[in-house]
């Protein structure tokens, strides 16, 4: 099951590069279903291993001039803020034992896995609606890679900020990934659009830089409360990323909209599959 885990590891990196996001998601279910690890410790390693993904990828948008860096601050300290202290207090806060519904013992770790199949179907069904023909295809990345036809140095309106609109949506995201260990690319990004007035490639470029930081930053939370195996985290790490980079060079020579919606697919059908063992088969 372990060697299935770090395989599962490069399938996560490889759907990140070929389709330009949504791979991360399927971090946490990893970890708890084929590793056999606890969902808080799964969403702890989930930071990590989310962050350190975003961060390779938000670098290939820099490098074009696709990042906003003054949006990335103003939308990613609340974030920030949320998600160290979501991570720092509020996780380990939370009883083991909530409440029970008939024979249902509904625990912390229940709880978690139930959050994170209800994101799992949101992120699903933007992966899977129909775009329109002046949107861009990655719009619902946790990471997002396939800038290959971006020119370097682009011109880019100056972005112009909600502050109120960003402050909300930065603790909400913030709170949502302390809780359930996934960058939230999906929510962040239409923010970016709305609240910042970013163009699409400049906001999944920005969401990256901030998905890394506030990930990061949450897992920093983690190590002060729990004992980390740096050893297997930093393998299965390398495992995802290495599947970003093929995945990346496979991305010139398959479509990646039809994979994109065939992604969509599967993580619906995951989230609803967390559903159901976790609240019938447990």
């Amino acid at each position: 099951m372990e060697i299935l885990g770090y395989f599962a590891a490069l399938i996560i990196g490889l759907s990140l590069g070929l389709i330009g996001g949504g791979g991360s998601i399927l971090t946490v279910p990893v970890l708890v279903y084929l590793l056999g690890l606890s969902p808080v410790i799964s969403t702890a390693y989930s930071l990590f291993i989310v962050g350190l993904t975003s961060l390779v990828g938000s670098h290939k948008f820099y490098k074009k001039g696709l990042v906003s860096l003054k949006t990335a601050l103003v939308f990613g300290l609340p974030s920030i803020v949320a998600v160290y202290a979501t991570r720092r207090y509020i996780v380990p806060a939370i009883p083991d034992n909530l409440f029970t519904v008939g024979s249902l013992v509904v625990t912390k770790d229940v709880m978690l896995m139930l959050l994170f199949a209800a994101l799992m179907v949101f992120a699903s069904i933007s992966m899977i609606k129909k775009q329109k023909p002046t949107e861009q295809t990655d719009d619902n990345a946790d990471t997002a890679i396939d800038v290959a036809h971006e020119q370097p140095n682009t011109p880019h309106p100056e972005p112009k900020f909600n502050y109120g609109g960003i402050l909300a949506e930065g603790l909400v995201v913030g709170t949502l990934t302390g809780l359930v260990g996934a960058g939230g690319g999906f929510l962040i990004i239409p923010a970016l659009v709305l609240f910042s007035k970013l163009d699409m490639k400049m906001a999944v470029g920005t969401s990256l830089l901030i998905i890394a930081v506030k990930s990061l930053f949450g897992f920093v939370g983690d190590i002060y409360n729990y004992d980390i195996n740096w050893m297997f985290l930093g393998i299965f790490s390398l495992f995802s990323i290495g599947g970003i980079f093929i995945g990346t060079f496979l991305s010139t020579k398959v479509p990646a909209d039809k994979l994109k919606t065939a992604f969509g697919w599967f993580v619906l059908v995951m989230g609803i599959y967390i559903f159901i063992k976790e609240i019938f088969l447990a």
